[in-house]
C-alpha cells in the first residue's frame, strides 16, 4: 500500500470494546505512519476510538459521521528505536 492509500476496516456492526480491539490489533501488523479508515456503527466508538488513540499514541486524523455510524482515519504512531 502507498503512502496516499488508506485501507478500510469494516467494523460495522460490533459492539463495544471489538471496534477498539480489532483496531489495534489491525495496526499492530502496520508500519509507523500508516493510515488506516475504521468504519463501525457502535455509538460509543466516538468515545472509544479518540482515547484508544490518545492512549496508544496514534493519530486520530479526521472523524466523520456516516450513515448508521461514524468513519475514523488513523495513522499508526511511529515508534523510534534508541
Amino acid at each position: 500500500m502507498s503512502g496516499s492509500e488508506t485501507e478500510t476496516l469494516d467494523l460495522r456492526g460490533l459492539k463495544c470494546p471489538l471496534p477498539v480491539l480489532r483496531t489495534r490489533k489491525h495496526l499492530r501488523g502496520l508500519a509507523g505512519g500508516a493510515r488506516i479508515r475504521i468504519e463501525t456503527t457502535d455509538p460509543l466508538a466516538v468515545i472509544d476510538i479518540p482515547h484508544f488513540c490518545r492512549e496508544d499514541g496514534h493519530q486520530l486524523v479526521a472523524t466523520d459521521a456516516m450513515e448508521g455510524g461514524h468513519a475514523f482515519i488513523i495513522e499508526k504512531a511511529v515508534v523510534e528505536k534508541t
